[in-house]
């Protein structure tokens, strides 16, 4: 609950070692090794793709000839937050991706190599929902693709190209709107497109709170130190909220404004936005979500995205918010089962640690390593996330 600026030279050295040791312990590396696979080369050109779309594609937002999208396609609209540039306009980062709507043809060996994993026999219910979650995993990326997309009805944005990893990104000039106003924009594709086609970009002005949450073990159980429990929680169980987090993120909703930005940070590959943009509205504020833009079309890369090098990614995302919206003071919470104390100054300390991971996370010098020089005041550990509400409320107040 204080400015980000301590975390311009973050501790990697502990954090990388607890991550090379939770990996050992729970055998990661057999994990991945032994899970199905299917191609994940970005230097073979798709079936929809002729060679000069192929080449092309490797210059990424710079690409000349963009590839236009396809009645048979799939597009996705990532929700995001609008800020004041140094002039004073409006202007957001758009997230959109693109794939083919033909299956792949290993869907089954992959639905039943994980169902193996997880314990389930052969045939069982459950595959139609692993085979319903591990779609995004097998989608062919198309790379070189520009999306159309209609904001507010009025104004008309072409974002990408993408690059090889079928994602663009571009920073957007936008209309003058009301700070805390929340405005719809859909894609403008051709009749047969199907995906996330509608989008909301939430108007945050420069000053007031905002709050920056962790995702997985924090807000959501994901079991991170456990590659068994990655692919339960993610391809097969119904996806559950940590207890009492729901109920105190509604609280500090209701103590920030309504208009107040919230951002999600998960070191999940952007595979997985849709389900977790469905958890999301059903159980918290809305908010934009951050993921990895890495490992599509790969399952394996779910479990080292979650366990490799997440300090290092979740550091360099805060810090990006905190340049789009300097002036904001940040609530920022997470867990200790990543690299979390090392970027979130709100720790829910997991108290089955031993059972999913490593003892230390939750040693009393880990988290006074990672928050040396930060008064004791702006950071807490908790355990139950109703110790929270006062201190949030006690900071908000100052």
């Amino acid at each position: 609950m204080s400015s980000i600026t301590r975390y311009t030279q973050p501790r990697r050295s502990s954090s990388s070692r607890l991550e090379q040791e939770t990996r050992t312990h729970g055998n990661f590396s057999d994990t991945e090794s032994s899970l199905a696979s299917i191609s994940t080369s970005q230097a073979k050109a798709s079936r929809k793709e002729n060679k000069l779309t192929h080449w092309l594609s490797y210059l990424g937002s710079n690409n000349p000839l963009p590839a236009q999208i396809a009645a048979d396609d799939v597009v996705w609209l990532m929700d995001n937050v609008a800020f004041r540039n140094p002039t004073g306009a409006w202007q957001a980062e758009f997230v959109s991706a693109a794939f083919d709507q033909k299956p792949c043809e290993r869907m089954v060996d992959l639905v039943g190599d994980i169902a193996s994993k997880v314990g389930l026999s052969k045939g069982g219910e459950e595959e139609k929902t692993i085979e319903q979650r591990i779609s995004p995993f097998v989608m062919e990326i198309l790379p070189g693709r520009q999306i159309k997309v209609n904001f507010d009805e009025s104004t008309k944005l072409k974002l990408g190209p993408g690059g090889r990893n079928g994602i663009s990104s571009d920073v957007v000039r936008l209309p003058k709107a009301a700070g805390g106003a929340v405005v719809r924009s859909t894609a403008d594709v051709p009749m047969g497109v199907v995906g996330l086609l509608e989008m909301k970009t939430v108007y945050a002005e420069p000053e007031g709170w905002a709050v920056l949450s962790d995702v997985d073990d924090t807000i959501k159980i994901t079991q991170t130190s456990d590659p068994v429990g990655i692919l339960r929680s993610t391809f097969v169980s119904e996806p559950t909220p940590v207890a009492g987090m729901p109920e105190l993120y509604q609280h500090i909703q209701e103590l920030v404004k309504p208009t107040a930005p919230w951002f999600y940070l998960s070191a999940s590959p952007y595979n997985l936005y849709p389900f977790l943009r469905q958890f999301r509205d059903e159980h918290y504020p809305h908010g934009q979500l951050i993921l990895r833009d890495a490992s599509w079309m790969t399952v394996s890369g779910l479990l080292s995205n979650l366990t490799l090098g997440t300090e290092q990614y979740k550091v360099d995302r805060i810090k990006k918010v905190h340049r789009w919206l300097p002036r904001r003071k940040m609530i920022l919470i997470g867990d200790s089962t990543q690299s979390d104390p090392e970027a979130y100054v709100l720790i829910r300390k997991v108290t089955d640690i031993a059972a999913v991971g490593i003892e230390e996370k939750n040693e009393p010098k880990r988290f006074e390593k990672a928050f040396e020089g930060v008064h004791r005041e702006i950071w807490h550990v908790f355990e139950d996330p109703a110790e929270c509400w006062s201190l949030v409320q006690q900071a908000v107040g100052r």
